[in-house]
C-alpha cells in the first residue's frame, strides 16, 4: 500500500495556539489526593506535591490545565480551599459522592501549576451559585491589593495576584447529571450577568461557555444556539465535549471503526464552528467565537469497576482506565484532528491528566506511562508553529460508522523559528506495511532530527509492565522528499531541518 503528503509552506490552516495540548485536573477520585498531592510520600516537597509526578508532567508539556472540574465544580465553594489548613471543611462531594478534605485547594493548584511550568483553566460554579462568587473568585486571583477579596489572598500568603486569563463559566451544564442543570436560555442569560460581572474586575480575562456535553444530547445544536444568543458578545470560546468508548471486542471487524472515531470528533468540531458562525452571521457582529474542547479522551475500561465502588470514601480509585495500544491509536489520530481544526480550536484539555483517565498513573512508589503517553507527548512537545493543510493520498475503508476511513492519518507541522518540519503520521492498516512519501513545496530537507515509531504491541496490551517505548524508524530523505516505511497499526513521527 502506498500513501502520499504533500506538504506546502503556504497551504496552511492556522498558527497552533499551544492550548489545545492542554489537560485538565479535578478534585475527583486519585487526580489530586495520591496524584499530584501527597504529603508524606517518598518524593513530595514541603507542600506534599509530588515531585516524581510533576517530573513525569513536565515531559508532557502541558501548556494549560483545567481546574477543579468538571462535575465536581457545580457544587463546589472555592472559599473552602484556602486559608489555614486545620480550618478548612471537609465537605460530601455530590457530584462523584466521595468525602472531600479541601486539603487541595487554590492556593496549593496555583503552587503546583508553577512548578509544573502550566496556566491555569479556572473553572467557576454555576451549578449551584452564581455571579458575585465568580467575580469574587476573580478579584481574590487577579486583583493587586486593597480590596476584601485581594487583601485575603494576600493574608493567605499569596502577595502577588495570579493573573489567571482563560475562565470556564460552569460545567456541561446542559447535562442531566449536573448538579444545578440549566435550561439553555437560564444557562446562557446567567453566564451573560457572571461574564459581565467577572469582566468588570479584569477585563484582560477570556471566558469559556458550556456548550454541549455530548454531540449525542438531544439538546445538541439548540442548546448552542440558545446559550450564545444570550452571551455572545461577553465570550470568547465555545466548550465542546467528546469522549470515545471501545464496545465490539466480539466484532473482529470493530477496531477499524473505533480507529475511525477521528472522523467523528471532526464532525463535531464542524458542526459547533458552523452554529457559532451561523449566530455570528444573524447577530452581524465581525466577533468571531472559536472553540475549547476542553474535555476528550477514551473513557470506558473502568465503567464496571466505578459501579462497584462504594460511596463516601477519601480519594476513592475512580474512572482508572488502564489504557492499551489501541487506544493510544485512536488518541493519535484525535490529536491529528485538533491541529487540522486548529484555526478554531484553540484550547483542548485531554481529561484528564493523572490517575483519572489519564495518560500518567501513580502507585506509592512511583509513576507509570499509559500507551496514551507517548502520541500526546510527541505533539505536544513538537507539533509547533503553523499547521500545514494535509494533502494525502491514500486509499480508504468502509466501517460500521464511516463511509470512508483513510489507512493512513497525517500532518505535518511547520515551526518557521527553528527551521523545523514536524510530520505526524499513523497507519490503520491492521497487516499491510505503507510505503508512505512526503513531499515538500519550496522546501529542501537538511537533515532528518528525529524519527520514531510507536508499534509491535498487541492492540489489547497495555503499559502496566513498562515495556512500551518509541522506536526508531529508518527514514530516507532526497531534496524535497521523504521516505519511509510504516508498519500495520503504528504511530509515527518524523522531524527534519528543512531550508527555503
Amino acid at each position: 500500500m502506498k500513501a502520499t503528503l504533500k506538504v506546502d509552506p503556504s497551504n496552511q490552516i492556522s498558527k497552533i495556539d499551544e492550548r489545545i495540548y492542554g489537560s485538565f485536573i479535578e478534585q475527583l477520585g486519585r487526580a489530586v489526593y495520591e496524584g499530584i498531592y501527597q504529603p508524606g510520600q517518598s518524593t513530595a516537597d514541603k507542600n506534599g506535591l509530588r515531585r516524581d509526578v510533576i517530573d513525569a508532567i513536565k515531559k508532557l508539556n502541558v501548556p494549560i490545565v483545567r481546574y477543579p472540574g468538571g462535575n465536581f465544580v457545580s457544587q463546589y465553594k472555592w472559599e473552602d480551599g484556602i486559608g489555614p489548613k486545620d480550618v478548612r471543611p471537609t465537605r460530601l462531594d455530590l457530584a462523584w459522592r466521595s468525602i472531600e478534605t479541601n486539603q487541595f485547594g487554590l492556593h496549593e493548584f496555583m503552587n503546583w501549576a508553577d512548578k509544573v511550568g502550566t496556566k491555569a483553566d479556572m473553572a467557576v460554579n454555576l451549578g449551584t451559585r452564581g455571579i458575585m462568587a465568580a467575580a469574587n473568585l476573580v478579584e481574590y486571583c487577579n486583583f493587586p491589593k486593597g480590596s476584601y477579596w485581594s487583601d485575603l489572598r494576600r493574608q493567605n500568603g499569596q502577595e502577588q495576584p495570579y493573573n489567571i486569563k482563560t475562565w470556564c463559566l460552569g460545567n456541561e451544564m446542559d447535562g442531566p447529571w449536573e448538579i444545578g442543570q440549566k435550561t439553555a436560555y437560564e444557562y446562557g442569560h446567567l453566564a451573560n450577568e457572571a461574564a459581565k460581572a467577572m469582566l468588570a474586575v479584569d477585563d484582560s480575562i477570556e471566558l469559556v461557555a458550556c456548550g454541549s456535553s455530548s454531540m449525542d444530547n438531544p439538546t445538541f445544536g439548540d442548546w448552542e444556539k440558545t446559550v450564545l444568543d444570550q452571551c455572545y458578545d461577553n465570550v470568547d470560546y465555545l466548550s465542546l465535549h467528546r469522549y470515545y468508548g471501545f464496545y465490539g471486542d466480539d466484532d473482529p471487524n470493530e477496531l477499524d471503526n473505533y480507529l475511525g472515531k477521528n472522523i467523528d470528533l471532526d464532525e463535531f468540531i464542524k458542526g459547533v464552528v458552523a452554529i457559532c458562525d451561523a449566530v455570528k452571521a444573524r447577530k452581524r457582529t465581525k466577533k468571531t467565537i472559536n472553540l475549547s474542547l476542553d474535555e476528550w479522551n477514551v473513557w470506558y475500561h473502568s465503567n464496571d469497576q466505578d459501579a462497584k465502588t462504594a460511596p463516601w470514601q477519601t480519594a476513592p480509585h475512580l474512572l482508572e482506565d488502564v489504557y492499551n495500544f489501541e487506544d493510544a491509536l485512536l488518541i493519535g489520530s484525535l490529536l491529528m484532528t485538533l491541529l487540522k481544526n486548529s484555526d478554531r480550536v484553540k484550547i483542548a484539555c485531554l481529561a484528564q491528566l493523572v490517575n483519572v483517565i489519564a495518560p500518567i498513573m501513580t502507585t506509592d512508589q512511583g509513576v507509570w506511562f499509559q500507551s496514551i503517553f507517548y502520541p500526546y507527548m510527541q505533539v505536544s512537545n513538537y507539533g509547533k508553529g503553523i499547521a500545514l493543510t494535509p494533502e494525502v493520498d491514500v486509499a480508504t475503508y468502509k466501517s460500521r460508522e464511516f463511509d470512508a476511513v483513510p489507512y493512513l492519518d497525517s500532518i505535518a507541522t511547520y515551526d518557521q523559528s527553528q527551521d523545523e518540519v514536524t510530520i505526524f503520521a499513523e497507519n490503520k492498516n491492521q497487516t499491510e506495511v505503507i510505503d508512505f512519501s512526503t513531499l515538500l513545496r519550496d522546501l529542501n530537507v537538511k537533515k532528518v532530527i528525529e524519527a520514531t515509531q510507536f508499534y509491535g504491541y498487541d492492540v489489547k496490551a497495555d503499559n502496566r509492565d513498562g515495556k512500551m517505548g518509541l522506536q526508531s524508524l529508518d527514514v530516507s530523505t532526497d531534496d524535497h522528499e521523504i521516505k519511509a516505511k510504516l508498519q500495520p497499526l503504528s504511530w509515527n513521527m518524523i522531524r527534519v531541518h528543512v531550508s527555503k
